[in-house]
């Protein structure tokens, strides 16, 4: 079975809670996958505190697993495709995360 991840919207972050609780609804959502951001070597960032307590929040009102992924280099690969179609950069980036975990073997993704 071919799993191609394509963008769905993008939410602004101060309604983002109320926007995916709807998407799970409607899309009969399994899991959400978090992009999870760190600095080139790795290390924890300001960013990566940021998206962990946003990500923690979220999970206290809604009744979905939450999966980490990794997103090194999705913004740059992501303004190139974005060139190319209409969705723009952050639909793109979030869709190459999806894909990327989509891609992971099961034994190895992050719950959290």
């Amino acid at each position: 079975m071919a799993r191609i991840a394509e963008p769905l919207a993008v939410v602004d972050t101060d309604q983002a809670t109320a926007d995916i609780s709807d998407i799970i609804k409607e899309h009969q959502v399994d899991g959400i996958v978090v992009g999870l951001p760190r600095g080139l070597n790795g290390q924890e960032t300001d960013q990566t505190k940021w998206v962990r307590q946003w990500a923690e929040e979220l999970k206290s009102v809604i009744d979905t697993p939450l999966y980490w992924q990794d997103e090194a280099l999705t913004t740059k690969l992501a303004e190139e495709l974005s060139s190319k179609k209409s969705h723009g950069a952050d639909a793109e980036a979030a869709a190459i995360i999806l894909q990327d975990w989509l891609d992971t073997p099961e034994a190895e993704r992050v719950a959290w």
